[in-house]
C-alpha cells in the first residue's frame, strides 16, 4: 500500500494552492496515507492551512531557523529523512519544487518523474513531452521511493475540510554551508497570483508598448484577475517575466482565461491548454490561437478591451 509524504509549498505563512494540487494527485494512488511536510521557521499557521485540506491524513512540521527561506539544498537533506518510510514524495512543479525535488531524489539515489499529469499505477504515471505535444508513460522503479514533482495544471486542488492532525519532527539531518541565501526579489500586485488565479487576462506582442499594456490591468481588475503575457511581450519589456505565460514561462489552468493580441504560438499554448475557458481576441482571422479558442472575437484589441469592460 503505497504512503505519500508531500512537501508543502508556502511563502510568508501563506500555503500555496499548489499543495492542495499534490493532494489530488496523490489521492489518485488511492493510499494508504497522505501526509503533508511543512519546513519553516515557524511552520504553525501554514501547518493549520494544509491540515484543513480534504484527504491529508497529518501534517508533520519541522522547525528550523534555516528553513526560514526556501533554499533547495537547505530543505532537501531534512525531506530525504522525513520521507524514510514512505513510498512516494511528490512536491509541486513550480519554481520551487522543480528547485527541491531533484535534490530530494538524488540523495535518496532514485530518479525523479516529472511533470506527472496523470496516475496509472501506483509506479506508472503519464507525463508531457515534447512541450506539452506529446505524452508519455513512464515506470518508475519499484524498489526505491518514487519522487515526483506534479504538474499542478493538470490537477484540481483538493477540497477544504480536513481536520488533519498536526505532528512536530525534530530532523537531525546535516544541513549544508555551501548554499546560503542571499535575499529574494519579487514583484509587487494587489492583483489575484497569476499561478493560481482562476480569472487570467494576457496581453501580446499586438499591445505595442508598455503603456497601452494598461488596458489589459485596466480589464483585469475589472474581472478582478491576474495579468499574464505572452513571451514577445516580456521580451520586448513591455511587462516583467514574472507575468510569461507558456512553456517558458507558467503552465496555468485557470477557469477563464483572455487572451489579447496574441497569436498563438504552440509554446503558449502549452501553459494554457488546460484552461476551462479560452478568450482570444486579435485582429488576425488566421492566428492560431482561434483553433484552441472555446470563444474568439476578431477585432482590433484597442476597441474591444475597452468596450468589454464598460460592459462589464
Amino acid at each position: 500500500m503505497s504512503r505519500v509524504l508531500i512537501v508543502a509549498e508556502h511563502l510568508n505563512g501563506q500555503l500555496n494552492a499548489a499543495t492542495a494540487r499534490c493532494v489530488s494527485c496523490a489521492a489518485a494512488l488511492a493510499p494508504e496515507t497522505i501526509d503533508v511536510l511543512v519546513l519553516s521557521a515557524d511552520g504553525a499557521a501554514v501547518a493549520a492551512q494544509a491540515a484543513r485540506i480534504a484527504g491529508v491524513g497529518k501534517v508533520v512540521v519541522a522547525d528550523n531557523a534555516a528553513n526560514a527561506q526556501a533554499v533547495a539544498q537547505v530543505l532537501a537533506p531534512q525531506v530525504a529523512e522525513a520521507a524514510a518510510g514512505y513510498s512516494h514524495v511528490f512536491g509541486p512543479s513550480t519554481t520551487f519544487g522543480k528547485d527541491l525535488m531533484p535534490c530530494v531524489a538524488a540523495l535518496l539515489g532514485t530518479a525523479q518523474v516529472s511533470d506527472v499529469m496523470a496516475v496509472e499505477a501506483s509506479h506508472v504515471f503519464k507525463r508531457p513531452i515534447y512541450a506539452g505535444n506529446a505524452v508519455i508513460t513512464v515506470q518508475a522503479p519499484t524498489d526505491k521511493p518514487v519522487v515526483a514533482t506534479v504538474r499542478t495544471a493538470s490537477w484540481p486542488a483538493a477540497a477544504d475540510g480536513g481536520n488533519a492532525a498536526v505532528e512536530t519532527a525534530s530532523l537531525s539531518a546535516t544541513l549544508p554551508t555551501h548554499t546560503r541565501f542571499v535575499s529574494l526579489q519579487q514583484g509587487k500586485s494587489d492583483r489575484p497570483d497569476l499561478q493560481s488565479a482562476a480569472k487570467v487576462v494576457s496581453g501580446g506582442r499586438a499591445l505595442g508598448s508598455a503603456e497601452n499594456f494598461a488596458i489589459v490591468y485596466s480589464l483585469a481588475d475589472k474581472l478582478g484577475a491576474a495579468v499574464g503575457a505572452s513571451r514577445a511581450a516580456v521580451d520586448a519589456g513591455y511587462v516583467p517575466n514574472e507575468l510569461q505565460v507558456g512553456q517558458t514561462g507558467k503552465i496555468i489552468a485557470p477557469e477563464l482565461y483572455i487572451a489579447a493580441g496574441i497569436s498563438g504560438a504552440i509554446q503558449h499554448l502549452t501553459g494554457i491548454k488546460d484552461a476551462g475557458t479560452i478568450v482570444a481576441i486579435n485582429k488576425d482571422a488566421e492566428a492560431p490561437i482561434f483553433e484552441v479558442a472555446d470563444y474568439g472575437l476578431v477585432g482590433d484589441l484597442f476597441q474591444i478591451l475597452p468596450e468589454l469592460e464598460k460592459a462589464l
